[in-house]
């Protein structure tokens, strides 16, 4: 009961719920393709996360403009 609260952040799920759940996904879509779906799927979080850590010299070499108000302040 407490792993299905966590993992789907909603209450009242039992393991026959899960199983059923489980069971729709395959029959929706296929034994075969759900691989390929959450290899897809971490693709697409490796791609945020590297974008994401680029570094961008763009915003961080800009002169600061001193009338700006939300300008750092030294």
């Amino acid at each position: 009961m407490y792993f299905a609260t966590l993992l789907l952040g909603i209450g009242n799920f039992g393991g026959t719920e899960l199983l059923l759940i489980g069971l729709a996904i395959i029959l929706l879509f296929g034994a075969k393709r759900i691989p390929e779906l959450f290899r897809g799927m971490g693709q697409g979080i490796r791609e945020f996360k590297d974008a994401s850590k680029e570094d961008k010299p763009e915003f961080r070499d800009r002169p600061i403009n001193p009338n700006d108000p939300t300008a750092p302040r030294n």
